[in-house]
């Protein structure tokens, strides 16, 4: 018996393989502080699991939940990023919903990838970007973000004839795993990037309403003709403390929704009715409360800064997302270091190397975790000889 090609070509998830290791120390009796993946710990409104729970009870909301999401929560996506970033979309057309962006941005090699084309992957980036490239046959190119050009791609860098050749861009910003973001002048020469070379940019922007400082993160669809050559994916896991729900959009390009959303006919039977009604909800509901979070968040991005420049170590301050991006000391991989704090002192974190080559020399620290084990694990590592 003999496995796919695809499949033994491909690594395992980084974080199935770290959260193995996790419960064999939990097991051991060891205390484990997860700042490693981002998940949400803080779970969504009350009225979003009332919602849920009424329309579970109905026993008419327990069949397929139909292929392109209903037309209540295409509409209240479009609603949405009518409300929060002036862009008009036809939810007939221009919106297709998923389960969970994950799903959709992988999906997306399928829609528009064949075999042996390449793809241009920011590195660092979130893993899903490459890993669908590969289940789809096609070639990955590494497109570096670097410190110094703070962490957005040097597009000229990237040679004609790749550009030519290649199918999707992938962008993400505010960006994981970096925190860094990027102004509406940077998608304004991306969306000329894409008509220059006829390819398809995807952008990623989960993290959209997940800042601090006064920072308001755009659309890369706020661009004039951005809808001509590009396709947004967002998500609620983020924004509305949903991870578990997974109930996420891929909004923008017509045909680029139709590509994925026929793909998404043969593979899945989309998302169970009661959670779309509850998704429907939160996205129309007054988004007030969404401030009182992002200051639990901003808190934890404070604990976490302040202890790393007690030890030493050197990090951005990001305005939005989920994570801290640090350096490591010298003298050290980012996997060594990481495995470092996991085994000593109980402190997970994500290994740099785990985004890119270029994301070596890095960790990530998330913010998904309650604010007491935050303090207790920054405590931890003042104490951390290094």
């Amino acid at each position: 018996m003999k496995v796919a090609n695809r499949i033994s070509n491909l690594p395992p998830y980084v974080f199935a393989r770290l959260g193995d290791r996790i419960r064999q120390l939990t097991a051991q009796g060891r205390d484990i502080i997860r700042l490693d993946i981002g998940s949400p710990d803080l779970p969504p409104p009350d009225f979003v699991i009332e919602a849920l729970c009424r329309s579970a009870r109905d026993p008419s909301r327990h069949g397929y939940g139909g292929f392109y999401g209903t037309p209540e929560l295409r509409r209240a996506m479009v609603a949405y990023y009518e409300r929060r970033f002036g862009v008009e979309l036809d939810p007939n057309k221009e919106v297709a919903a998923l389960i969970g962006s994950k799903e959709g941005i992988a999906n997306m090699a399928l829609a528009f990838v064949d075999p042996g084309e390449p793809v241009l992957v920011p590195d660092p980036g979130y893993p899903t970007y490459t890993l669908g490239t590969l289940l789809a046959g096609g070639v990955p190119y590494r497109v570096p973000l670097r410190a110094e050009n703070g962490y957005l791609p040097d597009l000229e860098a990237i040679p004609a004839e790749v550009a030519r050749a290649a199918r999707i861009l992938w962008l993400n910003y505010p960006n994981n795993p970096t925190g860094a973001v990027a102004p509406l002048e940077f998608f304004d020469r991306v969306v000329h990037f894409a008509r220059q070379y006829d390819l398809l940019i995807c952008h990623d922007n989960p993290y959209c309403d997940l800042t601090f400082d006064g920072y308001v993160a755009p659309s890369l669809l706020q661009v004039p003709g951005a809808r001509e050559v590009a396709l947004e994916f967002n998500s609620l896991s983020k924004t509305y403390n949903m991870a578990g729900w997974r109930v996420g959009m891929a909004v923008g390009n017509a045909l680029a929704v139709e590509a994925l959303a026929r793909t998404k006919t043969n593979i899945d039977s989309g998302i169970f009715l009661p959670i779309q009604d509850a998704a429907t909800l939160v996205l129309s509901a007054d988004q007030s409360w969404l401030t009182e979070r992002n200051e639990i968040y901003r808190q934890r991005r404070d604990l976490i800064l302040a202890a790393l420049q007690a030890v030493g170590l050197e990090a951005n301050r990001p305005v939005a997302g989920l994570y801290v991006w640090a350096r490591i000391p010298d003298g050290y991989t980012s996997d060594q270091f990481a495995s470092r704090l996991l085994e000593e002192i109980g402190i997970s974190v994500t290994p740099g190397s785990t985004f890119g080559a270029h994301g070596e020399g890095y960790i990530r620290l998330s913010l998904g975790m309650a604010t007491e084990r935050i303090r207790q694990a920054m405590d931890r590592l003042r104490r951390f000889e290094f």
